[in-house]
């Protein structure tokens, strides 16, 4: 009976010490158990972020390779495309240029024409009819008013020559005519060196008379109305002596002027040289200098861009202006005439620059205002040509009515400032465009080195 209740007790013990140990070991494996879910939450993230970092760091290099080719491919294609340009202007260079259709003249009947500012305003007119005409032409010019686009269609002809050179220093060709002229003719031009202006119209004319003198060519000098001042005569005939400021702001040019003439008659008489000589008055048309400060220019870039006309003085000064082509018919029709004496070639008809303004302002229209402004020291009050010997003597006079030949400056004034502003606007955005800006640092930002 004690053995059996000493059994119970021990099955009982049993039971429980068994009871006890798998609440243990139950207990334990919560515990790990916990511990590797807690374990796994903490690494998980650090496992993404490490891959997340590995593929963002894959598509970076990815993308830095796409780039190294692109700009590799955009560096080649800028060479393609430069050499390509070199190619093109090879091409064109080979290329016959078309030219306007010349007149065929003889051996007999062509002749070698030296024109001295003949890149110029009326230069470049003068030009363009001799070269029609057949005519082995040489334009000699310093380009100091003179500009190259002015003859740019001639470049290359086969009669056509141009020579970058300044008339004050001599000049060794064989000519047979020769057309001096080389001078500024606006104001703010010959105002803005008076001496090489002075320089240009003496040892310039003597260089043109020098050569002419060796080589036996005729020449024709251009003198202008300015010989005559502020004339007390009108109109002004070629045998008025004039009314002349020689120590004025515009002395510079009318006095070289008349010392030009002076050179030309004393190489006539004394060394037996065939001269002409011009007074040429107030000439407007195509290709006059956008910034010459004359009239007409003045006027019509006002217009154009809706600025305020400013008439110099009271308006009440007269002026006759004449088309490029009548000065140029003139011109040619004097240097193949036997009449040696001064002629003046300008047109009859006189406005006041008031009525001048007025006319240009209807022309172009718009919303300019005329406004007056202080007179000019030494500004001529009446200028007005007496062209008697011009009719007599070259049957000559203006055949192109004002508004004719104003129609035409205008459209070539027009086309001249759209052209400025669209050639403005390109170079504006390419220079300020970030390649320009990229290019121009790496091109000056460099390392000298140790040398």
């Amino acid at each position: 009976m004690w053995t059996i209740s000493i059994t119970k007790k021990r099955s009982k013990l049993v039971v429980i010490g068994v009871g006890l140990l798998i609440l243990i070991i139950i207990l334990y494996k919560t515990s790990v158990y916990c511990k590797f879910l807690s374990s796994s939450e903490v690494h998980k993230p650090t496992v993404t972020s490490s891959v997340l970092k590995q593929d963002l760091l894959a598509s970076f290099m990815q993308q830095q390779k796409i780039l190294q080719q692109q700009s590799l491919e955009l560096q080649k294609t800028h060479e393609q495309l430069a050499r390509l340009e070199d190619d093109l202007r090879a091409m064109q260079a080979r290329t016959p240029r078309k030219y306007p259709k010349v007149q065929y003249q003889n051996y007999k009947n062509r002749k070698r024409i030296l024109i001295t500012g003949g890149a110029g305003f009326v230069g470049s007119h003068l030009v363009d009819v001799l070269m029609m005409a057949g005519h082995e032409i040489i334009v000699v010019d310093n380009f100091f008013t003179g500009r190259k686009r002015n003859v740019a269609h001639w470049l290359g002809h086969e009669n056509f020559e141009l020579i970058h050179h300044d008339i004050v220093n001599p000049l060794f060709i064989e000519v047979d005519e020769i057309y001096h002229l080389a001078s500024p003719a606006s104001p703010p031009h010959y105002m803005f060196n008076p001496v090489k202006t002075i320089k240009t119209n003496t040892m310039g004319t003597i260089n043109v008379l020098g050569l002419a003198k060796r080589v036996m060519a005729k020449v024709l000098i251009a003198s202008t109305s300015e010989v005559y001042g502020d004339p007390k005569v009108h109109p002004q005939p070629e045998t008025y002596w004039g009314h002349v400021n020689p120590i004025g702001p515009r002395a510079c040019y009318d006095e070289g002027k008349r010392v030009s003439e002076t050179l030309s008659y004393a190489y006539a008489k004394q060394e037996k040289v065939q001269v002409r000589v011009a007074r040429i008055f107030n000439t407007y048309g195509p290709r006059m200098h956008m910034n010459d400060g004359r009239v007409v220019s003045n006027f019509i870039l006002q217009a154009l861009r809706n600025e305020t006309i400013t008439v110099y003085g009271n308006g009440k000064q007269t002026r006759a202006f004449q088309y490029v082509s009548d000065l140029v018919d003139g011109l040619i029709a004097l240097m193949n005439s036997n009449y040696t004496q001064p002629i003046n070639l300008g047109n009859p008809v006189e406005h006041t620059i008031e009525e001048f303004a007025i006319i240009i302002k209807d022309l172009v229209g718009g919303q300019s205002e005329v406004k007056q402004t202080e007179a000019m020291e030494d500004d001529p009050q009446r200028r007005k040509p007496d062209i008697t010997r011009a009719l007599k003597y070259l049957n000559w006079e203006p055949k192109v009515p004002l508004k004719t030949g104003l129609i035409r400056t205008i459209d070539y004034f027009r086309k001249e400032l759209e052209h400025s502003d669209r050639n403005a606007a390109n170079s504006k955005k390419f220079f300020e465009s970030r390649d320009m800006q990229r290019s121009q640092r790496s091109r000056f930002n460099f390392d000298p080195g140790n040398d």
